[in-house]
């Protein structure tokens, strides 16, 4: 699902565009003072600057502001998998660029604590718990096509699962590490990081 599919209509105008960020940027604050559960759609407004209805415009309700900061998110980590994957020919190269993007991932968490939260939104509302594991299958497709090029003899549908378990474990994995004092969320990515490393190739 892409970003647009999420808000209800999608804004044409650099002044609605503008309007639009200013909605998410009010929410984000919210998500990063509060948490996700704490998110209410006429503080979002209040803190934008806009009135009820025009955020109603553009958002029906609280899940689809959430929804739309985790596609964008998504999109750029789906980025990240794909540039860091490209390369990989062989099982070093697969384990590098498996441990870089990891190492990426937990710089962004640490830098955006607020993709915890969202995750945490999303678990609460069927649609986006579905959506949340639509994605992590996207994102487990890219490394299985990664391990397929370095085991191309393993069976296709070991792969798909191993590379479906290695991505949700990491998610998980990344929300931890954040959650904990520094020191031990860098014990909890290595950890991470040792056990992935044992079923990439």
């Amino acid at each position: 699902m892409s970003e647009a599919t999420a808000l209800r209509r999608a804004p044409a105008q650099e002044r609605s565009k503008a309007r639009v960020e200013k909605m998410l940027e009010s929410a984000i604050a919210i998500i990063a003072e509060k948490g996700s559960d704490a998110l209410r759609m006429n503080e979002v407004a209040e803190n934008a600057g806009v009135s009820i209805g025009s955020l109603y415009q553009f958002f029906p309700d609280k899940a689809a502001i959430i929804r739309t900061l985790a596609a964008r998110y998504n999109e750029q980590g789906r980025n990240c998998i794909e540039e860091e994957l490209g390369g990989v020919h062989d099982a070093r190269s697969l384990r590098a660029a498996f441990g870089h993007l990891i190492d990426i991932y937990y710089e962004l968490f640490l830098a955006e604590p607020v993709r915890r939260d969202i995750w945490s939104g999303m678990q609460a509302d069927q649609a986006l718990r579905a959506f949340e594991l639509e994605e992590s299958r996207a994102n487990a497709d890219l490394l299985a096509v990664a391990m397929l090029k370095v085991r191309p003899r393993a069976k296709r549908e070991e792969i798909e699962a191993s590379a479906f378990l290695i991505m949700s474990l990491g998610e998980s994995a990344m929300r931890l590490a954040v959650s904990v004092p520094r020191d031990e969320g860098d014990r909890i990515v290595a950890a991470y990081k040792r056990m992935a490393f044992s079923e990439l190739a």
